[in-house]
């Protein structure tokens, strides 16, 4: 790789445009995708594994996988796709049978593209999913309700709520059509919204 850099903006530029400008030798550019991606990234590996130590080892070796890849890196993919496929693999490697999710997703819902039900109703008034993730008593219990969900669920559910993906992407990264992530997005939501009700509605009536 060229060990040069190059001044311009890159803030400005696409991710398959900042790849493309690394590979030449930009390494502003690597520094733009490797902030726009390290947070997304690094809670993917860590909300599967729930293991940080693994989780650090796991992402340090993406970022390396990028790196050395990049000149083999194909415009006509998206940048998160090839980044995200990269992580799924990595995570096939390592663990076979990923780990039961024990902690929480402390992002909010922002589900543009699957409406999710009122997940339960304290009383008197339901709350939106958005609001669930603030309430301490329905964390706690969807801490464990995650751990439930068929990991094909909740592989599109971590990379949709984690890693920000839309569907097309997620059914590139899992090798699945559009129709089966939406169908896992939406089971994996009603899952949830059971188990909680179950979760919160028995302590309610403690």
């Amino acid at each position: 790789m060229p060990a040069t850099k190059t001044t311009s903006d890159t803030s400005l530029l696409s991710d398959e445009a900042l790849m493309q400008h690394y590979a030449q030798g930009d390494f502003d550019a690597f520094e733009q995708l490797y902030l726009r991606h390290k947070g997304g990234l690094y809670r993917y590996f860590l909300r599967q594994l729930n293991d940080q130590s693994l989780a650090e080892d796991l992402y340090q070796e993406i970022w390396a996988k990028v790196i050395s890849n990049a000149a083999q890196y194909q415009v006509s993919a998206k940048f998160t796709t090839w980044l995200y496929t990269l992580a799924r693999h990595k995570l096939v490697d390592h663990i076979r049978h990923l780990k039961v999710v024990t902690k929480v997703i402390d992002d909010s819902f922002n589900d543009n593209e699957v409406q999710a039900e009122p997940v339960y109703k304290p009383e008197g008034e339901y709350k939106n999913p958005e609001n669930l993730w603030q309430d301490n008593q329905a964390s706690a219990a969807l801490r464990g309700c995650i751990g439930f969900l068929p990991i094909n669920q909740k592989e599109c559910f971590l990379l949709k709520e984690e890693a920000g993906l839309s569907l097309e992407v997620i059914a590139q990264v899992v090798d699945a059509n559009y129709e089966a992530c939406k169908s896992r997005l939406r089971y994996a939501y009603e899952s949830l919204r059971q188990c909680i009700t179950r979760k919160i509605g028995g302590e309610l009536n403690d």
